[in-house]
């Protein structure tokens, strides 16, 4: 996610200039846009005539700018792009103010978000834009005498260093291990979270063998191998194509997310401080005692909208939890410890005293 601008704005409201550089920037805002919040951007519009028939031009729509009052905003992944539903309070063709709308947000497009920011919808913004700048996969494609290695953010890829090494081929060849060797030598200096191996052959298995037996924490980073056809760019093209790098992202979410549910479950289960359950977690937020919070993003959004049923407001549990020095923790719903959260009430935390 790349912030383009912030403005303060009357009322206490900040607007901020956004632009989506990836599907995961466009499901993030899903979760950012809430009912209410004013969002402008550039669209595409049908024109009624005052008679209310369609105006005959052919099918084409007519490009303007607008800002729309939100009202639901749902990410379509099989159309990339967000679909932010509302009624239209300003527009560059001022006939059309007061009609229902919907923008279609697709990557790279610049949008307006204008709304009171809530302290987790921040820190969820600050995880996007940390997301494009800091990489945490790394793609090393490996062939007999060469080898390349990338770093891969929501962006794309972008290659780090190109190595040329002996084949262990011939009369004068020398041991392959060296080629490996410097190859695990930079993997050990990438501050990533996981390593996919490509290349053609065996090569890679055989490096793989020798990264393990020499440099076994950085074989631990090492998530997969992958066959493709060449190595350096279009080696990791077909990696990306392939999308084994969104299965490895979703994979570390899924196991940080994963860690904490086994925490969770674990001190409950041991009697240790843990909770769930809006009420018991709201009586420890307003004691202090949350260490870190634990909350399911599909639940957080209902509860801010008209259809909450919590007898706890969710924005003052948080507002507790992070003015007494605790976490929080959004969990996504699409995972597993997501759906395990869910059938916990889709709230607890983790304490640092037992209430009772």
């Amino acid at each position: 996610m790349r912030v383009n601008g912030r403005t303060r704005v009357e009322g206490g409201r900040e607007r901020v200039t956004l632009v989506p550089e990836s599907l995961d920037d466009l499901w993030h805002l899903t979760y950012l846009v809430e009912p209410s919040d004013s969002v402008s951007g550039d669209t595409t519009r049908r024109i009624q005539r005052a008679d209310d028939r369609v105006r005959d031009t052919g099918g084409e729509r007519e490009p303007m700018s607008v800002t729309i009052e939100a009202e639901s905003a749902e990410f379509d992944k099989f159309a990339n792009r967000l679909r932010i539903s509302g009624t239209i309070e300003w527009a560059s063709r001022e006939d059309q103010i007061g009609a229902h709308h919907t923008l279609n947000v697709q990557e790279r497009a610049e949008i307006d978000i204008e709304k009171h920011w809530k302290p987790d919808q921040e820190q969820r913004l600050e995880e996007a834009i940390e997301a494009t700048d800091a990489p945490d996969v790394a793609i090393a494609t490996v062939e007999e005498g060469a080898a390349a290695v990338h770093t891969v953010a929501q962006y794309g890829a972008e290659e780090r260093v190109s190595l040329t090494g002996p084949t262990g081929k011939g009369e004068y060849a020398r041991d392959r291990s060296e080629l490996f060797a410097e190859l695990a030598s930079v993997l050990s200096r990438m501050d990533v979270d996981a390593i996919l191996l490509a290349g053609p052959g065996f090569t890679k298995r055989d490096a793989l063998d020798f990264i393990e037996r020499e440099r076994p924490t950085v074989a631990e980073r090492i998530t997969t191998t992958v066959d493709t056809s060449a190595i350096g760019d279009r080696g990791v093209h077909e990696v990306l194509k392939r999308g084994a790098v969104a299965d490895v992202q979703a994979e570390t979410r899924i196991a940080a997310e994963a860690e904490l549910i086994d925490e969770l479950t674990a001190r409950i289960a041991r009697e240790e401080p843990a909770t769930y359950g809006v009420g018991e977690v709201a009586k420890a937020a307003e004691f202090g005692a949350i260490e870190r919070l634990l909350i399911l993003d599909e639940r957080l959004r209902e509860e801010r909208g008209e259809g909450g049923e919590w007898e706890a407001d969710v924005d003052t549990v948080i507002e507790n939890v992070e003015h007494q020095g605790g976490n929080v923790t959004v969990f996504s719903s699409e995972f597993a410890p997501g759906n395990q959260l869910d059938s916990l009430g889709g709230i607890a935390a983790l304490l640092r005293y037992r209430l009772s």
